[in-house]
C-alpha cells in the first residue's frame, strides 16, 4: 500500500533513508557525505520547504519512501530509499509509478552522477539523463544545492520533460 507519510512516520522515515543511503558511501563526493545521511532536523526541514512524503508498506512496516516537491512547471522527486531488506522487490517501482500518476506536469529527479545503479533504476523506468548544459540550468533553477553538488550531481527527465521542452534546458 502507498499512502502519504505522516507525523508518526517520521522516525522511520529517516531510519529507511540513512539505512538505504549507506549504498551510496564512497558514491557520494567525500566531502559532501555525513553521518547521518540525513538528520531529523534535515528531514523536518525538507518537509517545511515543500517536500511531501509517501511511503510503501506492507503488513504495518514501512518498506519505502519517496518525496515529491511541486516547483511550478515541474515536480521534483526527491529523497527516493527503500528498505535495504525490501530493495529489488519493486517497491521502489510502485513509488515511482505512484507518483508520475498523480503528477500531470514534468517530473526531474537529481542524484549522484556516480550512483550508477540510481541512475540504472531510473532509466530502465522511462527517465533520461539530461546533457551537462541541462542539467546545470535545471539544477540551479529548481535546486537548492551548492555548487560542488552540482558538479557531483545528474538530472534525469521524464517522457513529459521531454516532450515538453523537445531535449532543451527551459
Amino acid at each position: 500500500m502507498i499512502r502519504k507519510a505522516e507525523q508518526r512516520d517520521h522516525a522511520a522515515i529517516v531510519s529507511i533513508i540513512n539505512a538505504a543511503a549507506q549504498r551510496y558511501k564512497g558514491a557520494i563526493p567525500e566531502d559532501r557525505w555525513h553521518e547521518p545521511y540525513m538528520p531529523r532536523a534535515e528531514f523536518e526541514s525538507e518537509i517545511a520547504h515543500g517536500v511531501e512524503f509517501w511511503v510503501a508498506e506492507d503488513g504495518g512496516r514501512l518498506q519505502g519512501v519517496m518525496g515529491i516537491q511541486d516547483k511550478g512547471p515541474v515536480a521534483l522527486i526527491r529523497h527516493a530509499y527503500v528498505d535495504p531488506g525490501a530493495q529489488r522487490k519493486g517497491v521502489g517501482t510502485h513509488l515511482l509509478r505512484h507518483f508520475q500518476a498523480l503528477v500531470k506536469k514534468p517530473v526531474l529527479i537529481g542524484t549522484w552522477a556516480a550512483a550508477t545503479w540510481a541512475i540504472d533504476f531510473y532509466r530502465r523506468n522511462g527517465f533520461t539523463l539530461t546533457d551537462e548544459k541541462q542539467k546545470n540550468r535545471l539544477l540551479k533553477t529548481y535546486w537548492s544545492i551548492p555548487a560542488r553538488q552540482v558538479e557531483t550531481s545528474v538530472v534525469l527527465a521524464d517522457e513529459r520533460w521531454m516532450e515538453a521542452e523537445g531535449g532543451r534546458a527551459p
